[in-house]
């Protein structure tokens, strides 16, 4: 068998490129567990495989397959080059069973952009060796919110996982905007003991009469009613018509909802209202600013020029200050809207409040 495999890996070589290489892969699949350490022959030809496939697929499906040794960078590149293949996941599995975390630690370090999809595929490995490679990302202070909250997506799909949030909420080093999310996943977790110590370490949100919440997944299941919808979203104890405009009516300080159906599906507006600093718009960050009279205004930077900082607080109004005025700008955390709103709310008013919402897909004319 293996003398007609190599014949069949060298007769290969005299076809089209493309044709060659899949002759090539298909006589390899008939000689896993071959000695290719004892057949400088054989091994000489599945290594020229090997370089015509790098980079594709069928590198990490040989690198599994035949355990092939030396070839992490490669494995590396290909992760973070393929994140959104299904195969990128056999690249991390096998770099989780090679390197060490600290050897792992670049992939997880860089552009938002790259490092998302990294941290998706490391938790879909569902391999605990992921954890200590991951569980940093959540305590560098230069993460964006984007990369943190996959890493609790990723981190609450094994049990080390979770017990390390758990963990990390015990000694205070869980980001306050991360608090909502990594609660609600943990309340969720299919481990008895996760879930109970979650429901201690994060009490699920209340809504009016200190009643908790049901979760999102289950006011997603309930019927509302878009009127009455309206009707919460302008009552003067829940206050979003004071911030948000809708069709011209409200005012204008934070993003107008006009089309906000279109944007956000009914999961993502209920976290938007239970855990406003999940997820804040570009250009809408808050910013605390000192003046040099001592006073200190909290509001939104809506433009700045050599000279000038146009600073717009809540009700709408814009003022602009004269930059050698201004002693200290910081940037904050949390949304400028406020959590807790849910509590004027009973679980129904909730529920209208999302029908509402995603009804608007349109600006009226």
């Amino acid at each position: 068998m293996i003398g007609a495999g190599l014949l069949l890996l060298s007769s290969s070589m005299e076809a089209a490129v493309d044709d060659r290489t899949r002759v090539a892969l298909e006589a390899l699949g008939r000689m896993k567990g071959a000695d290719f350490e004892g057949n400088p022959a054989l091994k000489q030809a599945l290594q020229r495989v090997l370089e015509r496939v790098r980079g594709e697929p069928e590198f990490v499906t040989l690198v599994r397959d035949f355990n092939l040794p030396g070839q992490e960078e490669a494995l590396r590149s290909f992760l973070r080059d393929h994140s959104d293949s299904q195969v990128a996941v056999d690249a991390a599995r096998l770099l989780l069973g090679r390197q060490t975390p600290s050897e792992l630690a670049g992939l997880v370090t860089g552009p938002a952009a790259v490092v998302v999809p990294v941290v998706r595929v490391l938790g879909e490995t569902d391999d605990r060796r992921f954890v200590p490679v991951v569980l940093p990302v959540l305590t560098v202070a230069t993460n964006v919110v984007e990369v943190r909250r996959v890493a609790v997506t990723a981190l609450v799909r094994v049990n080390e996982g979770a017990n390390s949030l758990l963990g990390l909420s015990r000694s205070n080093l869980l980001s306050d905007d991360l608090r909502f999310m990594t609660g609600a996943l943990l309340r969720s977790s299919r481990w008895p003991a996760v879930k109970a110590e979650a429901e201690k370490l994060f009490p699920a949100p209340v809504g009016k009469g200190a009643d908790p919440l049901p979760p999102i997944s289950e006011l997603l299941r309930r019927t509302g009613d878009a009127a009455r919808g309206a009707a919460v979203f302008r009552r003067a104890d829940i206050g979003c018509i004071q911030c948000h405009q809708v069709n011209g009516e409200g005012i204008d300080f934070g993003p107008k909802l006009s089309e906000i159906g279109v944007k956000l599906g009914k999961d993502a507006l209920a976290e938007a209202i239970l855990d406003p600093s999940a997820g804040i718009s570009f250009g809408f960050e808050a910013w605390s600013i000192q003046l040099k009279n001592g006073d200190e205004l909290t509001g939104l930077i809506t433009g700045e020029t050599e000279d000038e900082l146009s600073v717009k607080t809540q009700g709408g109004t814009v003022t602009r200050y004269k930059k050698s005025e201004v002693t200290r700008r910081d940037k904050q955390a949390l949304s400028i809207m406020p959590a807790g709103l849910q509590q004027n709310m009973t679980t129904q008013d909730f529920v209208d409040l999302l029908e509402y919402l995603a009804s608007l897909k349109k600006a009226t004319k």
